[in-house]
């Protein structure tokens, strides 16, 4: 009788750290990033771009700074929970969420809860929430 396969661990869900984007290079550009990969000067095109895009940034860095202290931006990571939003509609506040990273909200988050506490959202990077509470904020967002 044949043995029955073990069931594999389930792993816990990573937490995503980063976004996946696409971009368009004329061939020149691309074939110029490939000749230095594969001369041994990043581990393949993704290094050279992430490379490319850092050095970019730390270039602009004093002009990224001011900007977030004149905007008010949170920098990093803000989550938001249902008890989070809970808590802000006891208080009869409306949040104005400005964040350069990324906001979460929870799967606990309801539709209904976020068009109640969010009077307006501004994500420069990523917003990652279910489908319904994005269409919830979808004319809240600048």
């Amino acid at each position: 009788m044949p043995s029955k396969p073990a069931l594999a661990a389930v792993a816990p869900a990573k937490p995503v750290d980063s976004e996946k984007i696409t971009i368009n290079l004329g061939f020149v550009d691309l074939g110029q990033i490939d000749l230095l990969v594969a001369e041994g000067f990043y581990g393949n095109r993704s290094d050279f771009i992430r490379t490319a895009i850092r050095n970019q940034i730390g270039a602009h860095a004093d002009a990224v700074k001011q900007v977030v202290a004149r905007k008010m931006l949170v920098l990093g990571l803000q989550h938001f929970s249902a008890a989070d939003l809970q808590a802000a509609r006891d208080a009869n506040e409306r949040l104005h969420i400005r964040v350069l990273g990324l906001a979460t909200f929870a799967d606990d988050v309801t539709p209904e809860l976020a068009r109640d506490t969010i009077a307006s959202i501004d994500v420069l990077g990523a917003l990652h929430a279910s489908p319904a509470v994005k269409a919830a904020l979808c004319g809240r967002q600048r």
